[in-house]
């Protein structure tokens, strides 16, 4: 699907100055970085959000400059690559779990979502992305009792394999119920509530002296490529990676 520049915007310059009218509201976002970045993936437009969670005070130090360049190591290059393929393929990303480092070095989950600028013609000029803080939850749905004991089921079981059987099962709805109730109360496909809780788990454990292989096992994965694969799509690093940096 492409995504036109708004109607009276002729180009990204344009497209700029219109959003710069509605910054307050951008940076009103506390839970929610924004950004617009150029056909060269390097940010032209940036959220209050996105300068404290770069420990940066002015959007200048953003502005001009890709991920690679403004994010650590083991994140910054998994982000310019996603933006790449936005940018090279027109392809837009939705709903990507990923596991940011928050101010502290606090690690915290977020659903990332880009898509691609295009001009009248067809042409991409540009980019465009959120990342939402998952923090809140609908505990006032009336399907939330339901929800909350297949959130406990993933936190007690994500050490085995669940099926979407088991939990439509375990709350007596059907798969497509389940898969929108658990999207409105958790912001979460249940995939990704298991994802979620996996990884979570293998985060800690890396901390300490396990194995991977060990804890590829403790989190529910029988094959340890696919583990690490899962972890490096999540966080951006390595199972190996994150315990060493996490080390020095």
């Amino acid at each position: 699907m492409q995504e036109l520049i708004p109607a009276g915007c002729r180009d990204l310059d344009e497209l700029l100055r219109t959003l710069r009218q509605i910054a307050p509201l951008l940076d009103a976002m506390a839970n929610v970085v924004f950004f617009v970045k150029d056909v060269q993936a390097r940010y032209v437009l940036v959220n209050r959000t996105l300068l404290q969670r770069c420990g940066v005070r002015a959007a200048a130090e953003l502005l001009g400059r890709t991920a690679e360049e403004v994010f650590p190591r083991r994140f910054g290059p998994l982000y310019t690559a996603q933006d790449r393929r936005v940018l090279d393929e027109g392809s837009a990303l939705s709903d990507q779990l990923e596991l940011h480092l928050y101010p502290a070095r606090q690690p915290g989950w977020c659903l990332t979502h880009k898509l691609a600028l295009r001009d009248a013609g067809g042409a991409i000029i540009g980019m465009v992305g959120i990342s939402c803080d998952l923090q809140t939850v609908q505990s006032t749905h009336p399907a939330y009792q339901k929800l909350a004991a297949v959130d406990e089921h993933i936190r007690r079981h994500y050490d085995r394999p669940i099926s979407l059987e088991e939990l439509t099962a375990l709350a007596g709805l059907s798969v497509a119920q389940l898969e929108r109730h658990c999207k409105r109360i958790f912001q979460l496909t249940p995939r990704q509530m298991i994802h979620k809780a996996r990884l979570g788990a293998a985060s800690q454990l890396l901390l300490g002296e396990l194995p991977i292989t060990e804890i590829a096992l403790r989190c529910g994965y029988t094959d340890h490529s696919a583990f690490s694969r899962q972890f490096k799509a999540l966080t951006g690093l390595s199972p190996r990676q994150f315990r060493a940096s996490h080390r020095s």
